[in-house]
This record gives structure tokens, sequence and C-alpha cells, in this order.
């Protein structure tokens, strides 16, 4: 059986054409209007052709282990599911699903991959981190799986130190030329021709180098998979800088020095529907930075469904909890279903309202400055930027054009392409210049 995830819609009946022929002969004996029938075939016809609703849907297998970068494992994962493809997040694990990744962050795999070796893929994407990628390339079962994979001719991809440590110890990447992260180039195998590029693309084998390329990364397996013109569709809306080397740019305006008493205290918080990739960049930076991190789910349950993959993502405590405590920051990531959740959840916004008349320091990226700073009073008198589309519903567009926006103690920024940057800028702010270019470079991200 497989483990791949199901679109949560349309419900299966709508995926075949047979088992659509059989609706619409239901729907005519039941002596529907011609109108509503024509609105029925429509509704069919747009779930049977809906990216990842269809039998033609790619297939993605990302398997991750403890102690994987949780920022690649998500912008593969993120990134495909937006082309379409059904992505299956599988743990190299013998047991249970949840997953210790790197800096902290706790995930939750779809299944197993000794459960799957059986299956086939179109792609199968290591995500990096170390010994994340070490935990990978000790799994016999995936082992056997990319190797069948690859001597089938299907596509493989890896980042970070996966090609490496991985794909080129499993034999995989002989011959080829790839790149890998700068600090384990070294354990290329003497058949790899290494590349000191951002993203290489050999025949089958995609490779890259770090958590900063990775969207470069998922981009070209999506265009590996798809073509040249989904992937341009898929990287439209996420906003990815022009050029990917270049520094990071703050927009600053009322400059203050942001202090803290000790080592700075976080609060970020995720709801159903918060953009994965935002919300993992915030908590796996400000960790590598040095910042107490705690992650706070303003749902019911301390366990989240983000927005676009669908992954999920374990907090560290419930909102009532995080309540009582004291934050140097407080930041939201964007999707606009959990920036909804966060402008309707009363607690919240007074935690926020109140954070903003200590003169503390708050941020949002993405939807998130839209949809609950502004509507609660909490850009009045700031320069702010957000997800360009929504841009128009600040009171203030004059700052919109830029991609990281600091006014006083508020941090807001655009889109996923944007939250490297974002999250750059609050370390700058905390911890200095040289750390943040520090982590910076670590990230492969400049």
């Amino acid at each position: 059986m497989s483990l791949a995830r199901k679109p949560t819609h349309p419900p299966p009946f709508f995926r075949r054409p047979s088992q659509q022929s059989d609706l619409a002969a239901g729907i005519r004996s039941s002596g529907m209007s011609s109108l509503w029938l024509r609105f029925c075939r429509l509704l069919l016809s747009y779930y049977a052709f809906a990216p990842g609703g269809g039998e033609t849907a790619k297939r993605v297998l990302v398997p991750v282990a403890a102690v994987t970068e949780p920022l690649e494992a998500v912008a593969i994962a993120d990134i495909l599911n937006r082309a379409g493809a059904r992505v299956t997040v599988a743990t190299a694990a013998d047991a249970g699903l949840a997953v210790d990744a790197a800096y902290g962050v706790k995930l939750v795999a779809d299944g197993r991959v000794s459960g799957l070796e059986d299956e086939a893929f179109d792609l199968i994407a290591l995500p990096g981190g170390m010994p994340g990628s070490a935990n990978l390339r000790d799994c016999e079962a995936l082992e056997k799986m990319v190797k069948k994979h690859a001597e089938n001719g299907g596509l493989c991809g890896a980042i970070g130190a996966a090609p490496a440590v991985a794909l080129a110890r499993w034999g995989i990447l002989k011959g080829f030329k790839a790149t890998c992260h700068p600090s384990v180039v070294d354990e290329f195998t003497a058949e790899v021709i290494p590349v000191s590029s951002r993203v290489v693309v050999d025949r089958n084998a995609v490779t890259s180098q770090g958590p900063g390329t990775a969207i470069e990364f998922a981009l070209a397996l999506v265009e590996k998979l798809y073509g040249k013109e989904k992937m341009e569709e898929v990287a439209g809306p996420l906003y990815v800088r022009a050029r990917p080397v270049a520094e990071y740019t703050i927009k600053e305006f009322n400059s203050i020095e942001w202090k803290c008493n000790g080592t700075p205290q976080v609060l970020v918080l995720v709801a159903n529907g918060s953009e994965e990739m935002e919300a993992i960049n915030l908590i796996d930076v400000m960790r590598r930075a040095g910042a107490n991190v705690t992650v706070a789910s303003v749902e019911e349950k301390i366990q989240i469904v983000t927005r676009h993959y669908k992954f999920n993502l374990i907090a560290d405590m419930m909102l009532d909890e995080a309540a009582t405590m004291q934050f140097d920051l407080i930041v939201m990531p964007g999707g606009l279903p959990g920036a909804q959740k966060f402008s309707s959840t009363k607690q919240l916004v007074d935690l926020l309202k109140k954070q903003a008349r200590s003169n503390k320091l708050y941020g949002a990226i993405c939807a998130s400055p839209a949809y609950v700073l502004e509507p609660h009073g909490l850009l009045k008198g700031k320069k702010a930027t957000s997800f360009p589309p929504m841009s128009h519903l600040l009171t203030d567009q004059s700052a919109c054009k830029y991609r990281v926006v600091i006014d006083g103690n508020l941090i807001t920024s655009q889109a996923p392409g944007s939250a490297t940057e974002f999250v750059l800028a609050i370390v700058e702010k905390l911890f200095g210049r040289q750390m943040a270019v520090s982590i910076a470079k670590d990230l492969v991200f400049m």
C-alpha cells in the first residue's frame, strides 16, 4: 500500500475518467437540469486535472532522518508540492514517525522508508545536514531504493552534505559533475567531478550546496520534472532574489538598537496553514545564532499542519503557556490560513499589542503584516512591507517595494523567497552584522 500523501481534496472518486463517467451517468438518471449537469462536468474536469489531483501526478520521495537539515527538507517538499507533485516524506528510522530534525525542529513524517521499497517514484531527493546525511546513508532500505531508482534512469537529487556523504558513497554520482556543502567537499569519492556551483544538473542527478540554495535546488528539480514554464510559474509567487549570490539588504527607518538582557528570548507563532519555509527559517536560523526560540501553537493541538506541503510540525508549547512568559521578540510566519488564524486569536492579538505598547520587538512576514498587524493597528505610524499581492491592504504602502523593512521595533518582509533575508536581518539586529554574515555564509546564502 502506498504511503504517499493523498490530496486532501478532491474526493478520490473525482480522479479517474471511468469513475467520472459513472458519476455523470448517475447525475443524468437523477433528472438534474442540463445547466447543473454542465456545472458538474466542469467541476469533475477541474478536479481531474488539478495539480497533484490526477493519476499522472509525479511522485516524489523526500527521506528524512534524525538531525536532517529542516530548511532543505521543507523547501523540497513545499516547492515540489506547489508544482503539483505527490510528495511523500519518509523517515529512515525503523519505528515511529516523529523526526527530531536539526536545531530542535520536530517534524512528523508520512511513513517509513522501509515501507516504500516496492514503490516507484519519479524523483528521490535527499536533504542534507550532519549527521542527518550519514543517518540517511546508513539506511539500507533507502540505499537499495536509490540505487534501483538510479539504475532505471530515475531522477535523483541531494543537497548540503547528502551528495558527498550519501549519493557518492553509494556510487550514484560515479562520473557525474556534482556539488555539495563546502564543508564536506573532501568527502566526494574520486569518481565524482566536483563543481563549485550553487546547483549542478548533470543528466539525471541534481545536487546543491546548502540551506541557502534550497529554493534554487527545488526549482531546478521542478524544471527537470515539469519543464521551464512550470518552474517559472512556481517561482513567481516565491519572490526569490534576482541575484542569489548577492548580500542581503535591509531598508531601515527610525533605527534603534535592539537590546536584550542576556540571550534573546524569541517567540515564533505557528498555526494550521502557516507557510512552512517561513516558519522553519525563523526557528532554524535564530537557533543557529544562539537565540532561545520558543515555538507556540495557536491551535487546540501542539501539532500543526503547514500551508503548502501540509508538513506536520510539532510546536514546543501552546499559546496559553507562552502567554505567561516574557519575550524580547514575537514574530509570525505568513501563509494566508495561518495569518487569518493569528488575526482571529484574541489572546495572540492582545499579546502583540502589549509587546508594541512596551516598545518591545515584533515582526511578521508575507500575509501576516497585511492580515494580522494592519487590521489590529500594529502598523500605525510604521513603515512596513508584505506579500506583494496583498500590499494594497496596508495603509502606508510607501515601503512595500522593499524585501525586508525595519522601523524601530518592527520588522516585516515579503514572501518565502525573502524569508532567509528576513531572519538574517533579525540576527543582525540582535547579534550584530558579523554573526549574521557568518551564518549566511554557512547557509551558502551569500
